[in-house]
């Protein structure tokens, strides 16, 4: 039996034999301490036995307490009258004020930050559109920083089954975030140059896609080369700006427009908004032409780049000219069949330099993917041979076709040839599978920085791993995809809450990292679920309570630091 007497004092009674065999009950005085990120017990003082002590024991409470009047309660007058989740939002917006976003929308509109907040945390949360966002508030405690619960406002309106005035609330909230998107990029940027001392002078562009439900806003959503394999919805690009692993930035593009005619507005945008006067542009294949490569001379940027390897004639033959020392790359990963190697081979044209990178683990994964495609191609070539012999497909052109079809799965026109003589059908290793094979394993990458050795050309284009991870994230777990809105500031909104969600997703990953803690985002506040706030009801008087979670949410708030966890005492709703 325990019997709260402070906030972190309890009346906890054990039993214990006497001299003579007989049972007694006594009382003592126990305190609740933190110690090494956990809760315990420890005993202040001895008061007797509780049978020689009850009639006394309001008189024992009151001079034990703050002086204020006690009583003892029955059980059955102690009411749970809600148990809601804290954890996942506390912990957001204790990341959310330390980057000094509340700081940032606070400057710009006093009633923003607030709401952006909600539609940020409801992202990483619960993903779901504006309209999901009142079941997230129905069981997770999110409130303002007054303490103030946000709660949605139920109503039947068909499918949408929230009050449409409360809905509205939180399409003004996107649609003024979207209005002062520019500056709000501007001042985070500048706020995480100061928390984490950016070197801004290597920015990293990446590029991808998301795609419609339904027929989206005129001129953004247009049909284009679907990163989701939708070629059939209309989609939208995003680029997305890095800068030491910390997005700063991103831009929003219709869907049909080719990756490498975004660089110039981000290039553009990276000088006028940001001052970056030279900047080491770090980009992938699709940002390659001569056209975007002389556009950052001219500007007195640099640019390190990766090259195409089958759509450019030369980068075989660069290939072959690697035939000198490897210099192996240092890696922070041990595991077996993790490491690379690089030698640099003379360049097409005055200052361009020319990296040839071998990776194990690409090289093993790709002669893998070639021996399952060529598998494949070939038992599917044998069974129309077999067709051919037995008469079965007899018409060239219906042999052609079929042929065509086999081939054009599993990349298999990469690996055979065919040919049709007096009728009988053969199939061939192609004359360039020998070429496929010195591919593998091997990509290469483009510069024209001197300063810059082998070895660090290829950790700088590691690097741009980390937006392609991004992308990941904001289309799979922060659910960028797919939109449903059909006004352009809606779509822009979206992608914009979604942006942010990412940038306070990474400063958690890097707490936790740094913690030694082995969760990445979304365990982790997977986890918090457990740090929940339970409103009491003792007779007629109400009390708030917060449970410490299990492990692994403790685990977390260690990492951030957070070892109060003060639920908030408000009991107003907005």
């Amino acid at each position: 039996m325990v019997i709260s007497l402070l906030t972190a004092m309890f009346l906890r009674t054990v039993k214990a034999r006497g001299r003579k065999g007989e049972k007694h009950e006594y009382l003592r005085l126990v305190e609740s301490v933190w110690e090494n990120g956990r809760s315990k017990q420890r005993v202040v003082a001895s008061l007797g036995r509780k049978d020689l002590l009850s009639p006394h024991l309001d008189d024992l409470v009151r001079l034990l307490g703050d002086g204020e009047e006690k009583r003892w309660v029955r059980a059955a007058e102690v009411v749970v009258q809600e148990s809601v989740c804290w954890g996942p939002f506390l912990v957001i917006s204790h990341l959310w004020r330390e980057l000094g976003l509340e700081e940032v929308l606070d400057g710009i509109d006093g009633s923003l930050a607030d709401r952006a907040l909600v539609l940020v945390a409801g992202r990483l949360c619960r993903p779901a559109s504006e309209h999901g966002l009142a079941w997230w508030l129905d069981t997770d405690y999110v409130c303002d920083r007054q303490g103030r619960r946000w709660l949605p406002a139920w109503e039947e309106h068909g499918r949408v089954r929230v009050n449409l005035s409360w809905l509205q609330r939180w399409y003004r909230a996107l649609d003024k975030l979207v209005e002062h998107k520019e500056e709000i990029e501007k001042a985070m940027y500048l706020k995480l140059r100061d928390l984490f001392s950016l070197e801004v002078d290597m920015v990293f562009y990446d590029i991808t896609s998301s795609y419609f439900e339904g027929q989206g806003p005129a001129v953004l959503a247009e049909y284009g080369y679907s990163r989701d394999g939708r070629p059939q919805n209309r989609q939208v690009l995003v680029g997305m700006v890095m800068v030491n692993g910390w997005p700063v930035a991103h831009h929003v593009f219709p869907g049909n427009l080719p990756d490498a005619e975004t660089v110039e507005e981000v290039v553009e945008d990276l000088e006028k908004r940001f001052g970056l006067r030279r900047v080491l542009f770090v980009g992938d294949r699709g940002m390659v032409t001569t056209d975007n490569i002389e556009l950052l001379r001219q500007k007195g940027h640099g640019y390190l780049v990766g090259l195409q390897r089958r759509h450019r004639e030369e980068v075989y033959h660069l290939i072959e000219q690697a035939t000198g020392e490897w210099l192996e790359c240092p890696s922070p990963e041990k595991r077996p069949g993790s490491r690379t190697w690089v030698q640099e081979v003379k360049g097409d044209g005055l200052g361009v330099r020319v990296f040839v990178v071998q990776s194990e683990e690409r090289l093993a994964y790709e002669q893998a993917m070639r021996l399952k495609c060529m598998e494949r191609t070939q038992t599917a070539l044998e069974r129309l041979a077999s067709r051919v012999e037995k008469g079965r497909l007899k018409a060239p052109e219906k042999i052609g076709a079929a042929v065509g079809r086999v081939l054009s799965r599993h990349h298999g026109h990469r690996y055979y040839g065919w040919e049709l003589k007096e009728g009988k059908f053969s199939y061939f290793e192609h004359p360039n599978l020998e070429r496929e094979k010195a591919y593998e394993g091997k990509y290469l990458i483009q510069t024209e920085e001197q300063h810059l050795t082998a070895v660090e050309a290829v950790a700088a284009y590691k690097e741009l791993s980390e937006v392609e991870r991004a992308f990941r994230n904001l289309k799979d777990v922060i659910n960028l995809r797919p939109v449903y809105h059909r006004q352009e500031k809606r779509v822009r909104g979206h992608i914009f809450v979604a942006a942010l969600a990412f940038l306070l997703q990474h400063a958690l990953e890097r707490k936790l990292k740094r913690a030694g803690v082995n969760l990445c985002a979304g365990e982790a506040l997977q986890a918090l679920r457990t740090v929940q706030i339970v409103d009491t009801r003792i007779g007629d008087e109400p009390k708030r309570g917060c449970t410490t979670g299990r492990s692994y949410a403790r685990k977390v708030l260690d990492a951030l630091g957070l070892t109060q966890l003060s639920p908030p005492q408000a009991r107003e709703t907005i």
